[in-house]
C-alpha cells in the first residue's frame, strides 16, 4: 500500500520513551502496527532495548519512504542526531536531542512524507532550558502548523473513555473565569468534527461535565452551569449536534453513564484526566484534534524513576501508534469501519 509511514519522535532519551518504542516495534506483528520510523537516536534505541532484553535490529535511513521495506525486519531510524543512553539521568544534551527529534518528525508529517506523528514523552522543564517556549507538545505541533493554540484540542482516549479538558495547565482558581460560551462552542465543534473524520463516528455524542458540584444545584453552589454552560449547550443541540449537559461530574464516569456518550467535555485538567487514568492508564492516548496533521502521544510522562528498569508498560505507546495509524488511514479514505 502506497501510504507513508508513521513518524515517532524519540522523547527525552533519559526517560522511558526509547525503551517503549523498542518494545512497540518488537510487538509490531501481534499488535498489527503500521510501519513507523523514529526521528534520530539509533544508538540510544539499541541501548534502551538491551535493558529490556529485546532483540532490536536498527537500520538507519535517510528518507521516510525507506521505512516501508525495512519495517518487518528492523526498526528504521533517521540518520543524524544521537547521543549516549543514560536512563533516569536527564541532561541538556538529552533535551536538545528530544527537541531535534520532535522538530524533524513534525516537519516530515507536515510535508506529507509521514502520515502521522507520535510523540514520546518529554520533560518540559528541561526543554525550556534549550529554547522550547510552548506549554507542551500539543502547542508546539499547533504552532508548526501555523494554528493558534486554542485551535488544537487535547483529547485523552482509552478503550473505556474519551475526555477533553476545556482548560489544561492553569490554576484551579482561574478556571471559572476561563470557561466562556465561545470556548465551549469552539471546542465542541472541533471535537464533533474530529470524532467524525478521524474516529469514524457518524454522529458523535458529547456529554458536558458541570463545573460545580451537582451542576450548581439550582444556583446554590454557583451559577456558571446555569448562566454559561446550559445556554450554549442548548444552542449547539438546536443545530443538531448531539450534545447534552451540564452533567454532575461525580456520576458522569460510571460504567452505566459512559454508555450514553462518545466523549466527555470537561471543565479542567483533573476532571478529565483522573477518570481516564483510573480506567485506562496503561492504554491511554493523548490525541490532538483540530489540526491538519494526525498527532498522538502516550498519556504518561518520562517516568525517569523507572527508566531502564524493564518495568514500564508499553501499552500506551502501542495504543498511540495504533490510533495514529487508524486516524491517518481514515483521513486518507483507506479505512472502513
Amino acid at each position: 500500500m502506497d501510504f507513508p509511514p508513521l513518524a515517532v519522535s524519540l522523547g527525552d532519551p533519559a526517560g522511558v520513551g526509547p525503551e517503549l518504542i523498542a518494545a512497540a516495534w518488537a510487538r509490531r506483528e501481534a499488535e498489527e502496527l503500521l510501519p513507523f520510523f523514529v526521528a534520530g537516536g539509533a544508538e540510544i534505541l539499541r541501548a534502551a532495548a538491551q535493558t529490556r532484553g529485546l532483540y532490536l535490529p536498527v537500520t538507519e535511513i535517510f528518507h521516510p519512504a525507506e521505512a516501508l521495506d525495512l519495517f518487518d525486519h528492523a526498526l528504521p531510524v533517521l540518520a543524524g542526531a544521537d547521543g549516549d543512553y543514560a536512563a533516569g539521568l536527564p541532561d541538556r544534551a538529552g533535551a536538545e536531542l528530544a527537541l531535534a527529534s520532535l522538530s524533524e518528525a513534525t516537519e516530515l508529517v507536515r510535508a506529507g512524507e509521514a502520515s502521522a506523528l507520535i510523540t514520546a514523552p518529554i520533560a518540559k522543564a528541561r526543554l525550556a532550558e534549550v529554547g522550547f517556549d510552548h506549554p507542551g507538545q500539543t502547542e508546539f505541533v499547533a504552532a508548526a502548523c501555523s494554528y493558534a493554540p486554542g485551535d488544537a484540542v487535547m483529547m485523552l482516549a482509552g478503550p473505556q473513555l474519551r475526555t477533553v479538558p476545556l482548560t489544561v495547565h492553569v490554576a484551579l482558581k482561574d478556571v471559572p473565569g476561563l470557561i466562556t460560551p465561545a470556548l465551549i462552542e469552539r471546542k465542541a465543534r472541533i471535537v464533533a468534527m474530529a470524532l467524525y473524520r478521524d474516529f469514524g463516528i457518524a454522529k458523535p455524542r458529547i456529554a458536558v461535565a458541570a463545573l460545580n458540584p451537582h451542576a450548581g444545584e439550582g444556583g446554590r453552589m454557583g451559577r456558571e452551569d446555569i448562566d454559561v454552560l446550559a445556554p450554549v449547550i442548548a444552542a449547539l443541540a438546536a443545530e443538531g449536534i448531539a450534545i447534552t449537559g451540564p452533567h454532575p461530574a461525580d456520576g458522569l464516569f460510571t460504567a452505566h453513564a459512559r454508555q450514553s456518550f462518545d466523549v466527555a467535555l470537561c471543565m479542567y485538567h483533573d476532571q478529565a484526566l483522573i477518570p481516564l487514568k483510573a480506567l485506562d492508564f496503561d492504554s491511554g492516548v493523548n490525541v490532538t484534534l483540530g489540526l491538519p496533521v494526525v498527532r498522538t502521544s502516550p498519556d504518561h510522562g518520562t517516568a525517569f524513576g523507572i527508566a531502564g528498569q524493564n518495568t514500564a508498560d508499553p501499552g500506551a505507546t502501542i495504543a498511540a501508534i495504533r490510533m495514529a495509524g487508524l486516524c491517518a488511514l481514515r483521513r486518507a479514505g483507506l479505512y472502513e469501519d
